[in-house]
């Protein structure tokens, strides 16, 4: 038995510049960080030849091009595997639509997984480029590059997207206490909301393609991404809250699936009871609405959104790892 643990990921600024419509041509990047929350993956050999997959729903199928589980039955398809395995998957949290890169996180896991029952090592950067391949590739997910890294790597990192498709991820060099100030400094709240990222996603590659003003708004959110890059490895977060004010404000304007009104008022609550900055994480619409706040407001924070649910995260310094075999 294998079981592996793989982390979510929270992205601060530069989200979108991920997809291949816009980095393609101009490049692009993001600041994004691991979290404590993970995806498990667990991989057992089965008495018979069959496959069993347990998720939100089980299967259990004679073949693999029978399993209905798109990524579950191309990752199988890729590393040859034909049956006589049981796969199981739990999550920390709601494992659809929240913007913490939990499909991806659940790839990188199931290959992780999977490449350790064949009893073979495979590096962080293959496991975000073979995640990437499935998602992208052969599923056709309209999503962009950085959360299979964020969830292969873990830490906080630079990541930038090429023009010839290669993937830079970069460490962001700052002292312990730095990063200890962010995550304490940032609430996080579930809005209740969950939604298709996929199809805020293929929106926003869609008004890139035809809109230059949607580039020039993206490649200002690459800049921020620079921007704050440079500020954490100062060890000087006095404009962390801002850049991701602005970059919120940047955000919305790629595209009217991104916020609505009652994301809209619980963001001007939260900057109205203190709060510098925040987003909605991942692709927008709902999940996770992050702020950015001195210690000292969160308690009038969390009244003015007492309809919201806080959630505690905390930083995860490492990626992708085996932590039990059998």
């Amino acid at each position: 038995m294998i079981i592996t643990r793989t982390p979510l990921r929270m992205s601060f600024v530069g989200g979108g510049s991920d997809l291949p419509v816009f980095y393609r041509e101009f490049g692009g990047a993001v600041v994004s960080t691991a979290i404590d929350k993970y995806v498990y993956v667990t991989v057992n050999k089965k008495f018979d030849n069959h496959i069993r997959v347990s998720y939100s729903k089980t299967e259990e199928v004679e073949s693999v091009d029978k399993i209905e589980h798109n990524i579950v039955r191309e990752v199988l398809k890729l590393l040859n595997m034909t049956g006589g395995i049981e796969i199981t998957s739990v999550a920390d949290i709601p494992s659809k639509g929240t913007g913490l890169g939990s499909s991806s996180s659940f790839t990188v896991a199931l290959l992780h997984a999977l490449e350790a029952y064949m009893q073979r090592t495979i590096s962080a950067k293959n496991l975000g480029e073979l995640s990437c391949q499935i998602e992208i590739d052969i599923c056709k997910e309209p999503i962009g590059k950085q959360d299979q890294y964020a969830a292969a790597y873990g830490g906080l990192n630079f990541i930038q997207f090429n023009q010839d498709d290669s993937v830079f991820v970069d460490k962001i060099i700052c002292k312990k206490a730095t990063i200890q100030e962010i995550f304490e400094n940032t609430l996080v709240f579930y809005t209740g909301i969950s939604r298709s990222a996929s199809h805020i996603l293929k929106e926003q590659s869609e008004e890139i393609k035809s809109e230059e003003s949607k580039k020039h708004v993206m490649k200002q959110m690459v800049q921020l991404a620079f921007d704050l890059k440079k500020e954490i490895e100062n060890n000087n977060l006095t404009s962390f809250g801002e850049i991701l004010h602005v970059n919120w404000l940047l955000k919305k304007q790629m595209s009217g699936s991104i916020s609505n009104l009652f994301i809209d008022e619980c963001y001007d609550l939260a900057l109205k009871s203190g709060a510098i900055g925040g987003k909605i994480l991942g692709a927008g619409a709902g999940g996770f609405l992050m702020l950015y706040a001195p210690k000292e407001n969160h308690p009038m924070i969390v009244e003015a959104l007492s309809h919201l649910t806080p959630v505690s995260f905390d930083y995860e310094p490492q990626g992708s790892k085996v932590i039990f075999i059998h």
